[in-house]
């Protein structure tokens, strides 16, 4: 055992499994019920509702949650967090294996069954290799925007549903559906809408989806409705997944499935960082990012061998574990339970369940993923950065979906590399009657002193800003020629080689033109070492690194 460290830290660290239910105790049984017993009613709607957006029968739903629940339990780090089939993702492999295969069509379920399987290959090896920060690939508008256009597609796939319709192609085809819409089917749709949205104001333990899905089913039956043109789920069969490997798989078809696959376990890995920042296990303790992608990534390759499709973290089933007072992934292990018994010898309740009351359930799924919330904030703080939510959602609705997913992606990376590409040169000055020296703040004078330049980088140095560094700096000291140029150096974090090359010719220009200089607050370690490792240091007078502006420039300046 490492010197000073407990055994339970050393037994969590080699634990090979199961480790949310270590140290478990029959004080959590109770909650651990409860909270399976409300997820199971959250989960039988939504999971049918998935599978249906997904282009499969219901019970694929539930093979889903089965197998992303085993995964995530046995392999996962988070104590709540919920792993199942999401409407997030849905669409996005949907939307682009229906260009290979026709939904429904056995060729179909294997391709989905072999995602499944690159999908969780991708997200284990991307948690064993400790790769948590691809999940920080999407920048907050970004992700926002890839919401917005996900929450189209799944509103317009579930048009044919809510209006009883043959499925519209485009949005003029949208309006002539709705005038010839069924009337039963649109108002079981937003009758379940509104089931849910009323139920979830009082509280978001109540399983509304689970009682307007009861109170249409009832419905059906009652009114006959299926006479009337209302489309119902039919027969589910009572079965078990089967456990094996995709039975065959074209070369042409995994060339094509592979790409996607990239792009969905990008996506699945923001999310679930986001749901295992968003629900810790331990408030105090940070969450193991990358132990969760392998707990994600198991319950894909599951998924995978069930012939179901890839699974994702879940924000709102996660948060009805939480909410229920959940203690461990015991919670969602009932739920699964209860959901077996279902499969085994409940479907039979499933066949007069209308699909518009699923459809209603996905309409509340498109509505809250949509975070108006956000886009309000970001509208008034940072237009530019609206601009990227607006062509976010756009390339997501207007293009195919993968390609829009791509693109997102690399707006969010464009976007950074222009942040940091974008630093700029400050001039500090000396808070009056302090040793601090700090940019110009509005309303305040600083101070300055005579033949000396306090300059500061708000970026970090590389190769997208060393010409603009460069530039800025040499203009900034031009005018004024000071006999000493201090650079200060805190929000300097990196410097690489392109810059280091840089910062030693300015070094030398500066010396040549007769100016010290010196740098202060390098306070990176990283930066502190490249400092070292570049030889920058030689480009230097000798001591010309100060913790200090201020000590530079009382032993530079002589002030």
């Amino acid at each position: 055992m490492v010197q000073g460290q407990s055994p339970q830290a050393t037994t969590r660290r080699i634990w090979p499994a199961f480790r949310s239910l270590q140290g478990y105790g029959s004080r959590y049984l109770s909650a651990d019920l409860v909270a399976g017993l409300n997820l199971a009613a959250i989960a039988i709607p939504a999971q049918m509702a998935t599978a249906h957006l997904a282009g499969f029968p219901p019970q694929i739903g539930f093979f889903a949650f089965l197998a992303g629940t085993i995964g995530f339990a046995a392999f996962g780090d988070n104590h709540r967090l919920c792993a199942c089939a999401d409407s997030t993702i849905a669409p996005i492999f949907s939307g682009s294996l229906t260009l290979i295969a026709a939904a429904g069509t056995q060729d179909y379920a294997l391709l989905c069954a072999a995602l499944a399987l690159l999908v969780g290959a991708i997200l284990v090896a991307a948690g064993a290799f400790r790769l948590g920060r691809i999940s920080d690939l999407l920048s907050i508008p970004v992700t926002v925007g890839f919401l917005a256009g996900i929450a189209a597609h799944i509103i317009f796939s579930q048009l044919p549903d809510i209006f009883g319709t043959a499925p519209p192609q485009d949005i003029a085809g949208a309006f002539a559906a709705f005038a010839k819409a069924n009337p039963f089917t649109l108002a079981i749709a937003f009758g379940e809408l509104a089931a849910i949205l009323f139920f979830e104001r009082l509280s978001a333990r109540i399983p509304a989806a689970l009682i307007g899905l009861i109170v249409a089913t009832c419905a059906v039956l009652l009114f006959r409705l299926e006479t009337h043109g209302v489309a119902v789920l039919g027969e589910v069969p009572n079965a078990l997944p089967t456990f094996g490997l995709p039975a065959r798989l074209p070369a042409f078809d995994l060339e094509q499935v592979v790409p996607l696959a990239l792009i969905i376990a990008i996506v699945i890995m923001v999310q679930t960082a986001a749901t295992t920042r968003s629900f810790p296990s331990d408030p105090d303790k940070p969450p193991d990012i990358d132990r969760d992608f392998v707990g994600v990534g198991a319950g894909s390759l599951v998924a995978g061998l069930f012939g179901a499709f890839p699974v994702d973290a879940s924000p709102p089933s996660t948060e009805i574990v939480v909410a229920s007072g959940g203690r461990s992934q015991l919670a969602c292990l009932i739920a699964s339970l209860i959901l077996l018994v279902l499969l085994l010898f409940g479907t039979s309740l499933l066949r007069h369940v209308p699909q518009a009351a699923l459809a209603g359930v996905l309409l509340f799924v498109a509505l809250k993923i949509i975070r108006f919330d956000r886009i309000a904030i970001i509208y008034r703080q940072s237009f530019p950065e609206f601009l990227l939510i607006i062509a976010t959602a756009a390339a997501i609705i207007v293009l195919p979906i993968e390609q829009g997913v791509a693109i997102g992606i690399g707006l969010s990376l464009v976007h950074g590399i222009w942040s940091m590409a974008s630093g700029t040169i400050v001039a500090f000055e000396r808070v009056p009657g302090t040793s601090i020296w700090w940019p110009p703040q509005a309303g305040q004078r600083g101070e300055t002193l005579a033949g000396v330049a306090v300059l500061g980088f708000d970026a970090p140095l590389s190769f997208l800003n060393a010409d603009r560094f460069h530039r800025q700096l040499t203009a900034a000291t031009e005018a004024a020629s000071p006999k000493l140029i201090v650079l200060e150096a805190t929000s300097i974090s990196e410097i690489d080689f392109t810059a280091a090359e840089m910062l030693k010719q300015v070094i030398r220009e500066c010396r040549a033109g007769g100016a010290e200089f010196a740098i202060a607050r390098l306070e990176s370690v990283r930066a502190q070492e490249a400092v070292r490792r570049f030889r920058i240091e030689e480009a230097l007078s000798d001591n010309r690194i100060f913790h200090s502006v201020d000590e530079a420039v009382k032993v530079l300046a002589k002030a």
